[in-house]
């Protein structure tokens, strides 16, 4: 995490010297003769956000005492692999939430009418998907 907090420092400071460097240029270097803002505003903003990334890494860093599973250079992968949940590799139900909501959104986009058919596909799929362990092959 220290690498990751040195980064994004390194990357708030380019930006704040790339936008300066391009305001520069585009104020007395181009046709126009004055500063062209999208750029000038994106660049500063970029740089804003990584110095926020960065003291939240370091805060982290500090807050955590010290040197994670990730800094350790003898560390394998699955040291800092934490435990996620259970999840099912052969359910359906992911793919027939997403088509309801799918169709959802196409009835924003298209007509209401579709929306109304959207709606039970995803209350039904989401039961279905939150009951799968209580009944069948995989009951408890």
């Amino acid at each position: 995490m220290r690498a990751n907090t040195n980064l994004f420092w390194i990357l708030g400071g380019f930006f704040l010297l790339a936008d300066a460097v391009y305001t520069i240029w585009s104020l007395f270097f181009s046709e126009f003769d004055r500063v062209e803002w999208v750029g000038t505003v994106a660049m500063a903003l970029s740089g804003i956000f990584a110095f926020f990334l960065a003291f939240y890494l370091g805060r982290t860093y500090a807050a955590q005492g010290g040197e994670g599973p990730s800094d350790l250079p003898d560390a394998n992968i699955d040291d800092g692999d934490p435990e996620m949940g259970t999840f099912s590799p052969w359910s359906w139900w992911p793919l027939i939430i997403a088509f309801g909501l799918a169709l959802m959104f196409l009835g924003v986009a298209v007509g209401v009418w579709i929306t109304f058919i959207g709606v039970p596909v995803v209350a039904v799929s989401l039961i279905g998907w939150y009951y799968e362990y209580y009944r069948g092959n995989f009951a408890r």
